[in-house]
């Protein structure tokens, strides 16, 4: 079972610089295009739903378009159904997972705070990003060199779908970091 993050051992972050080459600058292209396209796609279903209101009368073709828009709203896979470059090997699930997710943390901002208005469409910039999460095994403790995500040494890190890329940054936090797990190993 999933641990929350303040019941993990370490909760700090952690700025890093990566260096990927032109295979890996080519895979975070297709997912970032991708997580941006889920994001958009949520605020465009969201706003025909939006357009359609609750009909009184039961008209097929609105009804039928209502119930495709609240699955595809609702269901990862329909959407990979509906866009197949979606399902491309390059491109990481949780990325997607995670577009939908953020959309659902816009609104909860929007209804709790109110102060920057509702979620709109996210525009193509020359930043390149989206967000995956480490799995653990369930038989192992987590930690940042343990997972699928995680730190082979002070100068690589291993991403799914991306694998060995080398990076800068928060260099004596890593020190501290690899110290302590050395420590504990010999234990």
């Amino acid at each position: 079972m999933a641990k929350a993050m303040k019941d993990l051992r370490y909760h700090f972050g952690l700025k890093l610089k990566i260096y990927p080459d032109f295979e890996q600058r080519k895979i975070i292209k297709a997912n970032s295009d991708a997580s941006r396209f889920v994001y958009n796609e949520m605020v465009y279903v969201n706003l025909e739903l939006w357009k359609f209101g609750n009909p009184k009368i039961y008209i097929k073709g609105v009804t039928e378009k209502i119930s495709e828009l609240q699955n595809l709203k609702n269901s990862t896979s329909a959407l990979k159904d509906k866009y197949f470059f979606l399902r491309d090997k390059n491109i990481d699930s949780l990325a997607i997972d995670n577009a939908k997710k953020n959309y659902q943390k816009a609104w909860k901002l929007y209804r709790e705070i109110n102060s920057h208005g509702t979620p709109n469409f996210h525009r193509k910039t020359y930043l390149e990003s989206y967000q995956t999460n480490p799995h653990y095994k369930t038989s192992d403790e987590a930690h940042l060199t343990n997972a699928n995500a995680r730190f082979l040494d002070e100068k690589h890190i291993q991403l799914p779908k991306l694998g060995r890329i080398r990076f800068k940054g928060s260099s004596k936090r890593l020190q501290k970091l690899f110290e302590t797990t050395k420590s504990e190993s010999e234990l």
